[in-house]
Parts: structure tokens; sequence; C-alpha cells
């Protein structure tokens, strides 16, 4: 039962119990049940405007998300690309020690350095940056693939 539904049923036992609102107990009890059917009507409409105010706040959320999504070029779709993607982020460069073969992840300031050695077996290796070195089959230096 809600909250006016009980304050009218109050009301409805006083009025079958013929209930004398002139006695000092009468005008008491009748001031009483007044001031419940007042609270009754003001908390239904705080209830009422409380829902109103959740519903703008969850459109608010879905329009900001949508926002967040658009600044930051995500997909909402992907949400689980992380778990899937590249082991390697943007910027990094994968290079194989010569010496045991193990794959070394580096970025541009360690490919600069004059300490680069790989992680696995320790050994130090030079990255060279001429262009005298033929590539092995790139179509966009005319490397291998033009002496073909």
């Amino acid at each position: 039962m809600e909250l006016k539904e009980k304050v009218a049923y109050i009301k409805g036992l006083m009025e079958g119990m013929e209930f004398d609102a002139t006695t000092k107990e009468g005008k008491l009890l009748a001031a009483v049940v007044d001031a419940l059917e007042e609270m009754a009507n003001t908390v239904t409409d705080i209830d009422d405007d409380l829902d109103t105010l959740y519903d703008e706040v969850d459109a608010m959320s879905e329009d900001l998300e949508d926002v967040e999504n658009f600044v930051f070029d995500e997909d909402p779709d992907d949400e689980n690309d992380e778990d899937y993607g590249s082991e390697f982020e943007d910027g990094l460069y994968e290079i194989t020690c010569p010496q045991c073969g193990e794959v070394v992840c580096v970025d541009e300031e360690m490919l600069e350095s004059d300490d680069l050695a790989c992680p696995n077996c320790g050994t130090k290796f030079e990255i060279d940056f001429s262009d005298d070195d033929a590539c092995e089959g790139c179509d966009g230096c005319g490397g291998d693939e033009e002496e073909k």
C-alpha cells in the first residue's frame, strides 16, 4: 500500500468510527492525520521528482559516454581490444638479437642509445641507420627486388 493510501485508510477509520473531532483528543488526532496527509503528498511529489532526476542523469551519462567515445576515438564494441590487441604500442620497434635470435622491443630513444643490449643474452649491438645496405624484398627502396 502506498503512503497516500495508508493515510486515506486512517482517515476512513476515523470517519467510520464516528470519531468526535470536537473533543481535545479528537482535535489532536484530526490535526495529526491532516499533517500525515500533507507529508504523504510531499513525499509522493519528492519521489516523482527523484524518478525524473534519475532518468535525466541516466540520459546525461549515456550522452557523456558518447562524447567520450568520440573524443577519445573509441568504439564501444571494441571494449576488449586491449586483451586481444597488438603486444607492442605505436612508436616501438621489434629488433632481432643477432646472437640469440630473441625479438627485442625498443623505442626510438633506446635505438639511438650506445648501450643497446639484448635482455635475454646480454649481447650488446648497434643499429646501422645508413642507407648503404639493401633490404630483403622491400618495394619501397629498390633493394633486392630490382636486382632480380
